[in-house]
């Protein structure tokens, strides 16, 4: 089902999460096991993460520095074929404008296409690690809008190269990324709500945004969305804090601020346990407040662990 067909039928917010791809090398039995443990929740969709190339530099023999591309998690549309199989529950694949020019979209949409999916995340991605702007590849993708109108194109039958007969329409629901805090590169926020409207312009369906601490920081960009006229689902994303090096460590990363009592209780704790049940609680009523305010979904950001959020969500759900 289309996550926004599966918003529109509900009548209580939506329980819904996001897992990452191993890294290369790694099992998919950690991402099962997540699944099976929030599995009594009845998660609407499971969202998929896809990750850029990464550069990294090896010394050659001769003491000179080599660079070489590597990707670090692949697998994104293997791993939602493979959960959707076992499992029977939407996936949301990710797909990112960094690393593919427009010709490997279309190709990654004709496979999720064939494999059966309707439901994509439209991102442009992070800038490779080491870049401090995000480049697109030559023939590529600048602005997620881009992305966005592409597969809405091709949900008309329309490819890239005009010269196709008979082609074939997908039939893709499409959510992207919104930033309550905005994006650490646009210089004020009714710029970045202008270019989330530009997406939404272009056909997106819903959006997830990115994590917030401070349920105030959602209300006020859910205000300021509709007055800009976007209409469409806004879906809070969640994060709950789990080790002490997320009170430094996600402000830096992803330019959001944590409230300074939430960053007490994390300073009287003194074991881990202690940061993970601190960060469930702050988390839970974060969950219930926005329950109350009747947005569409909960999206849990889980990093592919389930103990907190199977704690946060038996409390919400």
């Amino acid at each position: 089902m289309k996550v926004i067909d599966s918003i529109r039928k509900a009548k209580t917010p939506l329980f819904t999460f996001e897992l990452l791809p191993p890294k290369k090398g790694g099992k998919i039995d950690n991402l099962y096991q997540t699944v099976n443990d929030l599995v009594e929740f009845e998660p609407s969709y499971i969202n998929v993460t896809y990750h850029q190339h990464e550069i990294e530099y090896y010394e050659r023999g001769d003491g000179l520095m080599e660079k070489k591309v590597v990707q670090k998690r692949p697998g994104t549309i293997s791993i939602s074929s493979a959960l959707y199989n076992k499992f029977k529950i939407p996936v949301v694949p990710h797909l990112i404008c960094g690393g593919f020019t427009k010709e490997e979209t279309e190709d990654a949409l004709i496979d999720l296409n064939f494999l059966g999916f309707n439901n994509i995340l439209a991102l442009r991605g992070d800038p490779v690690s080491g870049q401090k702007r995000f480049k697109p590849e030559p023939g590529g993708h600048v602005h997620a809008n881009e992305l966005v109108s592409q597969i809405v194109q091709m949900n008309r039958g329309q490819y890239l190269n005009p010269n196709l007969k008979n082609t074939t329409a997908s039939d893709f629901c499409v959510g992207v990324a919104g930033y309550p805090e905005k994006h650490y590169e646009s210089p004020n926020m009714e710029t970045d709500i202008y270019w989330l409207k530009k997406k939404v312009e272009a056909g997106a369906d819903y959006i997830v945004t990115q994590m917030f601490f401070d349920n105030a920081k959602y209300f006020h960009f859910v205000e300021k969305c509709r007055e800009a006229g976007i209409q469409v689902p806004i879906i809070p994303g969640l994060k709950p804090i789990s080790t002490f090096k997320d009170i430094d460590m996600i402000p830096r990363a992803f330019y959001i601020d944590i409230p300074n009592e939430l960053c007490q209780e994390v300073g009287k704790c003194k074991t881990r346990e202690q940061v993970r049940q601190v960060g469930v609680e702050w988390t839970a009523q974060q969950a219930m407040e926005l329950k109350r305010y009747g947005v569409p979904a909960l999206h849990f950001f889980t990093l592919s662990q389930s103990d907190n959020i199977r704690k946060i969500a038996a409390r919400v759900f």
